[in-house]
């Protein structure tokens, strides 16, 4: 089993926090961003990969799945089964993230759903029928906004960010046979060799690197890098379940997604009609968050502010747990 480290030193969150923004970027492309070299990269970045505190996978956008049906659920547990539905949760192929908010008796979770049946079935079946689960609010999320995954922990100046600013959108293009497998090899790795992509859709190098291109291009397809995002210095994650005005809701999506310590954003049905993922350096970062930047938009009703507890899935991938006391993980790489 892989076991993720308790601890980074500058470089190393430096490097991940690239990685974040650019999942796909070569050891060459990573050192020209920070000055460093290839070896000093390749050094550090390789063992962050091979135990597990750094991993490239891929998320299919839903919009361009019409039989994908994106919801977020708040379920409420008996606190001393919370652990065990999370975990059942998070092996399920269809759930994107599982949370435990910071009450202990609740969790979100974010699911991608293939159709109309698959969604009753774990609303009227599967969840009904789980004697742990006491209660849920269901919400359909309608549109996401892309500009917050480029969440990079303030790691990155202005300048280096900028170096890692992905090319223009394009139209979508048709689906074509070769991307289902292409995908679902992403979604395994999502720094997999364009040989071994080719491979596995049965297709040419050089294809695959151009229909990857197009599939990312066209968003529907997003390469993600998990990590702890503690591990970067984010020591305090939170939901915020917002209500906002209808004429006002995409305004308010647009700068919040924008803000530095947004990780996500999405509109969704429901009495909070706006969802968002916050990974801020600390609870005054939080506040300051929360009465600085939320407290200046005038569309905004009301918040439900949830801190998290634990994370238990992210980016369809269940996290790891940390490396025993002990060790010092962040010493292993040479110190170059």
């Amino acid at each position: 089993m892989q076991i993720m480290r308790q601890m980074l030193d500058e470089k190393d969150r430096r490097i991940a926090a690239v990685l974040l923004a650019a999942p796909r970027a070569s050891w060459r492309d990573v050192g020209r961003c920070l000055g460093l070299s290839e070896r000093t990269v390749v050094r550090r970045a390789a063992p962050l990969y091979a135990d597990g505190t750094l991993r490239a996978t891929a998320v299919r956008n839903p919009a361009h799945f019409p039989q994908l049906i994106p919801i977020a659920l708040r379920i409420r547990c008996r606190p001393n089964r919370i652990r065990q539905v999370a975990q059942a949760l998070a092996r399920r192929t269809d759930t994107v993230w599982v949370d435990i908010l910071s009450g202990g008796d609740e969790i979100s979770t974010v699911f991608f759903l293939d159709g109309p049946e698959a969604r009753n079935s774990l609303l009227l079946r599967d969840l009904p029928a789980t004697d742990a689960v006491h209660s849920w609010t269901s919400h359909t999320l309608l549109r996401v906004f892309p500009t917050a995954f480029r969440w990079t922990a303030g790691l990155l100046s202005p300048q280096e960010a900028a170096q890692l600013d992905p090319a223009p959108p394009t139209t979508a293009p048709a689906s074509l046979d070769l991307d289902t497998p292409l995908i679902a090899a992403l979604t395994e790795d999502g720094r997999t060799s364009y040989t071994d992509l080719a491979r596995r859709a049965g297709t040419t190098a050089l294809t695959a690197r151009r229909r990857l291109d197009a599939l990312v291009r066209g968003q529907v397809l997003r390469l993600a890098t998990e990590v702890d995002f503690a591990l970067l210095g984010a020591h305090a994650e939170a939901l915020l379940w917002i209500s906002v005005r209808p004429g006002a809701l995409q305004e308010t999506a647009q700068a919040l997604s924008a803000h530095p310590q947004v990780r996500f954003t999405a509109a969704a049905t429901g009495p909070a009609n706006l969802l968002v993922a916050l990974a801020a350096a600390d609870l005054d970062a939080l506040y300051t968050f929360l009465t600085g930047t939320v407290g200046a938009l005038g569309g905004i009703t009301a918040i439900d502010t949830t801190p998290l507890l634990a994370t238990v899935k992210r980016t369809g991938l269940i996290r790891h747990a940390p490396q025993t006391p002990g060790r010092s993980p962040a010493a292993d790489p040479p110190n170059d």
